[in-house]
């Protein structure tokens, strides 16, 4: 299973996306149960796309993160394609759509 970067900040969070051609971001809240029964899922999953980076943001910490991101509850899982944002999966996630959407993108990008 991959492990997740913690972005701390929102520059950290820009230069994350903005240095990496595919990147994830899952942000969560500590107190969330939803988040925390999901990210063991979604860890999983993404030891299938080893070109995707992976940041993980906690919401209570890096308070700019709702307004930078329009996010109104958590969790919520963004993909980045060259700093523009392509999938985004919020609270109750289909793993199984969410699975063919990475898919479809991860073949188009890296081949």
């Amino acid at each position: 299973m991959r492990e997740f970067e913690e972005l701390t900040t929102i520059n950290h969070i820009e230069d994350f996306i903005g240095s990496h051609q595919l990147s994830f971001l899952y942000i969560s809240r500590p107190n969330c149960s939803v988040c925390h029964g999901l990210l063991p899922q979604v860890r999983q999953l993404m030891g299938e796309y080893p070109e995707i980076a992976l940041g993980h943001i906690n919401a209570e910490a890096v308070e700019q993160v709702a307004g930078r991101f329009s996010i109104f509850t958590v969790p919520v899982l963004l993909l980045f394609v060259n700093g523009k944002e392509y999938v985004r999966e919020v609270r109750i996630v289909h793993m199984d759509l969410f699975k063919e959407k990475l898919n479809k993108i991860y073949k188009n990008v890296i081949g």
